[in-house]
C-alpha cells in the first residue's frame, strides 16, 4: 500500500510539472514570443508582388516609334520554388514540357543561372526572379497552367510587355537593347537596387541604358493572402505601377532609313569592306537626325532571352561584332577630311589666309620624301584651291615648318604643337559625351603623348627589338616590326618630322571617330561652337506632360575668327563642283540644294584604305552635316562620296529614283521638326 502511494505520488509530480511546463510555454509563446509568432503566421500566407511598370517606349522627332511595346503571355518559372523540392522541381518541368512543347532539357538549361563555364541558354538574372520560358504562348496552354496549379506550383503564366523594333536592324546600336538584372548591377548601379521590382529588364545598350531609369518607371505591389496552393484569395494591399517616360528623339524615321540603305549600298559595292558608319548632325542644335554602325543586326533577338548560337554570333569575328557602335566607337585616321583643322592651324599660326602656297608632285623634309596625292602638282595656289584640290604638298611643308619652329628633335621650352592644340579645339582627342555608351575618345598624337607612350611600351618594345616576333607568319611583316621596335626602343620618346607631316593630313598615329568628325564640321560650318551631340530630344509622360527637355551642352568655341571659317567653309563648297569629289556629284542638281565637303582616303598598314566624306547643305547656309565612313573602302570619292550623295538626294528630294519616278524629300523644307509631337494616351497624336 505504501509502495502504491509512492508511485502515485510520483506520478502526481510528473503530471504537476508537465502541466507546469505547459503553462510556462504557452505563456512564453502567447505573451513574451506572440507578436513575433503571429507575424510569422502571417507571413506564411501573405505575398508580396512587384508589379513591374509598362516601359516607356522610344519615337523619333515626330513621334513615330523606334521602339515600342506589344503584350503577350508569357509563362515563368519560380526556379527556387522548384529547387526545393524533393525532385528538384523535375516532375513539375516534365509536365510543363508537355505543356509547351518545349523540351525538357532545354527548359532545365533555361533556369540555369549563367556563370562561368555555363553556356546559354541560361538565365543571367536575379536567383530570386520569376525566369520567363515561353512566351507567346496561347491562351489554352495558358489556362491549363492556371487551372492546375496543384499540377504547376512555381509556374505562372500571364501577360507581359515585351519591346518591338518595327524598324528591325536600323538604328540597332543606337537604340540597345533591355537584359534581366544581375546581382552584380544592383550593386553597381546607382539607385537600381532601390528601385529594382525584381522582374524589370534593363537597358544594357544605347538609349536603353542611358534613359533607363526614366523609360523604366515605378514598379507597383500588390500584398495578396494565398492558400497552401498558392492561390489568390485575397487582396490586402494594392499600389498600381507608375508607367516609364516616353522618350522622344532628334532621329528622324525618313533620315534614318535612307542612311541605313545608303552605308548597306556602299558595303557592297566594296567587297572587303569591313565596317562603316554614317552620321547626319543638325549643325543649329547640335542634335542626331541619324546615325547608322555596320555590321548591324536585329535587337529582336534579346527579346525573351537570346540563344546560345545568337549570342556566340554577336560576339564572333565572323560577325563583325555589330554590339560595337563604329559611329561612336570605331576609331580610325581621318585622311584629307581632318585638313579643315590642319588649315584653321596654319591660319592660328601666322600663315596668311590670302596668301600664295606652292604645290609640288612632292615634297622632301628631314631626308625623307613625300608625294603628293596621285603625283599632282598645280604650281602656285591660294589655300582656297589647296583644300578644293586636297594638295598635300601644302599640308606637309606646313606641319614640317611648324615642326622645325618648336626645336625639332631637340624641343626648348614649351613647344607650341599648333596643329595638335587645333585639333584638341575642334574636340578630337577626347569623347564627345553623346548621350550614348562605350564611346572613344580617339587619338590627338603630339610631343607628350609621345613621351607617355615611350613610358610605357619601353621595355616591350626594347624586349621585341632582340626577340622579334616569330609569331607572326609574313616574314616581312616580321621584320618590319621588329626594325619599328628597335626604333621605338631606342628614340620612341622623339616626336619626329615624319610624324608632323603625316599628321597635318590626317594620318599617322590621329584616330577619330565619325561622330567627332560631324561635329567638328558643325562647329566649322556653324556657328562656331563644338557641341556635346545630343540623341535624346525630351522626357515625355504617356498623358503628354513634358518631364524635361534635353538641352545640347557647348563644350568650346573654335579659336578662329568667323571670317577664316567662313573662307575654309567657300572653299569646301566647291569641292562637289570643281574638286575631289566633283566627279561623284555630276549631274546632282545643285539648283535644289548646293552641298559642300571634304574627301578622305587614310592609308591602314596590310588593309586597303579608309573611305571618308564629310558634307554639309546647303553649302551657303548649311543645316546638316552628314559624315560616311567605310573600312577598306578605298577611296574617299569612290565609296563614301556616293553614299553621301543619296543621303542629300533623299533628304532633299534630288533627282529621280530607280525607278524613274521624282524622289519625295524626306524633309519638306529641309528643315528637321522643330516643336515636339504631341503625345496622348501614350502615343503621338499623327
Amino acid at each position: 500500500m505504501t509502495r502504491l502511494r509512492g508511485r502515485l505520488l510520483v506520478l502526481q509530480v510528473l503530471v504537476i510539472a508537465m502541466i507546469v511546463v505547459l503553462v510556462v510555454r504557452l505563456w512564453q509563446v502567447q505573451v513574451m514570443q506572440g507578436e513575433r509568432f503571429g507575424t510569422v503566421a502571417t507571413e506564411t500566407r501573405t505575398r508580396e508582388v512587384r508589379v513591374p511598370a509598362l516601359r516607356g517606349s522610344i519615337l523619333d522627332s515626330s513621334g513615330h516609334p523606334l521602339v515600342r511595346n506589344r503584350t503577350s503571355l508569357v509563362v515563368s518559372v519560380d526556379r527556387g520554388r522548384l529547387e526545393r523540392m524533393h525532385d528538384g522541381g523535375a516532375a513539375v518541368l516534365r509536365r510543363l514540357s508537355t505543356v509547351l512543347g518545349v523540351p525538357y532539357d532545354e527548359l532545365k538549361q533555361q533556369i540555369r543561372a549563367c556563370g562561368p563555364g555555363v553556356s546559354r541558354p541560361c538565365w543571367p538574372g536575379s536567383p530570386y526572379t520569376p525566369i520567363p520560358v515561353a512566351e507567346h504562348v496561347k491562351t489554352r496552354q495558358a489556362l491549363q497552367i492556371l487551372e492546375r496549379q496543384e499540377d504547376f506550383p512555381g509556374v505562372t503564366a500571364e501577360i507581359q510587355a515585351r519591346r518591338d523594333y518595327p524598324h528591325g536592324k536600323e538604328a540597332a546600336a543606337l537604340l540597345g537593347y533591355l537584359q534581366p538584372v544581375t546581382e552584380q548591377e544592383l550593386e553597381r548601379r546607382e539607385g537600381l537596387k532601390a528601385s529594382f521590382s525584381g522582374v524589370d529588364l534593363v537597358g544594357q545598350g544605347g538609349l536603353e541604358a542611358i534613359y533607363d531609369a526614366a523609360m523604366r518607371g515605378k514598379p507597383g505591389l500588390r500584398r495578396v493572402q494565398v492558400d497552401r496552393m498558392g492561390k489568390v484569395i485575397r487582396v490586402d494591399q494594392q499600389a498600381n505601377s507608375v508607367p516609364g517616360d516616353i522618350l522622344v528623339t532628334s532621329i528622324d524615321e525618313r533620315v534614318q532609313s535612307i542612311v541605313e540603305k545608303s552605308l548597306d549600298q556602299a558595303m557592297k559595292e566594296t567587297p572587303k569592306s569591313n565596317g562603316g558608319a554614317a552620321v547626319v548632325l543638325d549643325v543649329k542644335t547640335g542634335r542626331v537626325i541619324a546615325m547608322a554602325s555596320r555590321p548591324t543586326y536585329d535587337p529582336s533577338i534579346w527579346v525573351g532571352g537570346i540563344k546560345e548560337k545568337d549570342y556566340r554570333w554577336l560576339l564572333s569575328d565572323k560577325s563583325g561584332k555589330p554590339l560595337v557602335s563604329r559611329a561612336i566607337n570605331g576609331t580610325f585616321a581621318p585622311g584629307s577630311t581632318f585638313k579643315i583643322s590642319s588649315a584653321s592651324a596654319m591660319i592660328a599660326d601666322g600663315s596668311p589666309l590670302n596668301g600664295t602656297y606652292e604645290c609640288p608632285s612632292s615634297y622632301t623634309a628631314a631626308g625623307q620624301t613625300y608625294a603628293n596625292a596621285g603625283g599632282m602638282s598645280l604650281g602656285s595656289i591660294s589655300l582656297h584651291t589647296a583644300l578644293v584640290k586636297s594638295c598635300d604638298t601644302v599640308f606637309y611643308k606646313a606641319g614640317f615648318e611648324q615642326w622645325k619652329a618648336d626645336g625639332g628633335l631637340k624641343p626648348k621650352g614649351t613647344p607650341k604643337e599648333p596643329m595638335t592644340h587645333m585639333a584638341k579645339a575642334y574636340g578630337f582627342g577626347r569623347r564627345t559625351g553623346i548621350d550614348l555608351p562605350g564611346e572613344s575618345p580617339g587619338l590627338v598624337p603630339g610631343r607628350q603623348w609621345k613621351k607617355d607612350l615611350w613610358a610605357s611600351m619601353k621595355d616591350t618594345m626594347c624586349r621585341r627589338a632582340k626577340t622579334g616576333y616569330p609569331e607572326m607568319k609574313d616574314a616581312a611583316k616580321a621584320a618590319y616590326a621588329k626594325r619599328l621596335a628597335h626604333e621605338n626602343c631606342v628614340e620612341g620618346n622623339i616626336w619626329h618630322a615624319y610624324e608632323a607631316i603625316n599628321f597635318s593630313i590626317g594620318q599617322g598615329a590621329l584616330l577619330v571617330t565619325p561622330l567627332q568628325l560631324a561635329r567638328a564640321y558643325a562647329a566649322l560650318v556653324g556657328d562656331g561652337n563644338v557641341r556635346s551631340p545630343r540623341i535624346g530630344w525630351a522626357l515625355v509622360r504617356p498623358d503628354g506632360t513634358l518631364v524635361k527637355e534635353i538641352p545640347v551642352p557647348v563644350e568650346g568655341h573654335l579659336p578662329i575668327s568667323d571670317h577664316v571659317r567662313d573662307y575654309i567653309r567657300k572653299a569646301l563648297a566647291e569641292v562637289p563642283v570643281d574638286g575631289t569629289a566633283a566627279a561623284v556629284f555630276r549631274g546632282f542638281d545643285f539648283n535644289v540644294v548646293k552641298v559642300g565637303g571634304k574627301t578622305g582616303t587614310a592609308e591602314v598598314f596590310g588593309k586597303d584604305d579608309t573611305s571618308w566624306f564629310a558634307s554639309f547643305a546647303p553649302a551657303d547656309n548649311p543645316q546638316f552635316v552628314a559624315v560616311v565612313m567605310v573600312a577598306q573602302g578605298g577611296f574617299g570619292a569612290s565609296t563614301a562620296a556616293p553614299a553621301v550623295r543619296r543621303i542629300w538626294e533623299g533628304i532633299y528630294g534630288v533627282g529621280k529614283s530607280d525607278d524613274g519616278k521624282p524622289i519625295k524629300p524626306a524633309l519638306p523644307g529641309g528643315k528637321p521638326p522643330a516643336r515636339l509631337p504631341v503625345i496622348r494616351d501614350g502615343v503621338a497624336a499623327q
